[in-house]
């Protein structure tokens, strides 16, 4: 699986690039501004998603293994409710060519807390494990949300 390209250049993306001698302007933490405009309507969250590639040594992954992983590891953990949809990735393999592959996208909004770190931890190494997964995609931002 080759999600860890598209992690790459998602972070690079992110980072962007910086010129040699030239500082970024400095910006307001991200927590800070999400707080200041989440009032009235909403409340700061995070919000963290995982990309699950679908491929493993032999095939794939199936919908029944999909839906037993989902009920197993990740509904124990967040059973405040989730949000999961079929995707495709693709991203350039060190060779130059590019690499597809079918994915879920699995969708968390919950409150920041020091116990949710692990759990999405043994998320992800749960899925390495049980599926042969060299990564799983992460990524997390503060939010404002109302439910």
């Amino acid at each position: 699986m080759r999600l860890h390209f598209m992690a790459l250049s998602c972070l690079l993306m992110f980072l962007g690039f910086e010129r040699q001698g030239q500082e970024r302007p400095r910006q307001a933490p991200a927590s800070a501004t999400v707080e200041q405009t989440c009032a009235p309507l909403g409340v700061v969250r995070t919000r963290t998603t995982l990309y699950f590639g679908l491929s493993k040594p032999g095939g794939a992954v199936t919908e029944s293994e999909w839906r037993a992983f989902l009920q197993t590891e990740v509904t124990p953990r967040f059973r405040e409710g989730l949000t999961v949809w079929q995707a495709n990735g693709q991203w350039r393999e060190s060779n130059g060519k590019i690499g597809h592959e079918r994915a879920k996208v699995l969708l968390l909004v919950h409150e920041q807390s020091a116990e949710l770190r692990p759990a999405i931890a043994g998320i992800i190494s749960a899925y390495k494990r049980s599926f042969a997964q060299e990564s799983v995609l992460w990524e997390t931002a503060p939010v404002c949300a109302a439910f």
